[in-house]
């Protein structure tokens, strides 16, 4: 069992910048792709930024691509989401998954394909 634990969330001006960590716990090992997720009042719960365990390919939602950056720290058992430049449309409950892949580059897009997720961490951006 892997636990998630996220942090860094909070109460931003628009056009501010946060940085959300997620501690990974457990009987972790190696073949974990990482992902941030978040989920809006009244909309469905949104892939925003992956990386394989590799860390050599990551994937973007449009909406994100250029303010955001997700990294990986395997040795610490730790992964980042650096968002710069930040809207308010960007207000949401943002969660960290995990998924054993086997793989160093294989990046799961369905939530469903997940096996571990986090509490998520609120994020709010003011106008």
């Amino acid at each position: 069992q892997v636990q998630l634990v996220e942090s860094g969330g909070g109460v931003v001006q628009a056009g501010g910048s946060l940085r959300l960590s997620c501690a990974a716990s457990g009987r972790t090992s190696s073949g974990y792709a990482m992902s941030w997720f978040r989920q809006a009042p009244g909309k469905e719960r949104e892939l925003v930024a992956a990386i394989t365990w590799g860390g050599g390919t990551t994937y973007y939602v449009d909406s994100v691509k250029g303010r955001f950056t997700i990294s990986r720290d395997n040795a610490n058992n730790m992964v980042y989401l650096q968002m710069n430049s930040l809207k308010p449309e960007d207000t949401a409950v943002y969660h960290c998954a995990a998924d054993y892949t086997g793989s160093v580059s294989y990046i799961p897009m369905d939530r469903d394909e997940y096996d571990y997720w986090g509490q998520g961490t609120q994020v709010t951006v003011s106008s």
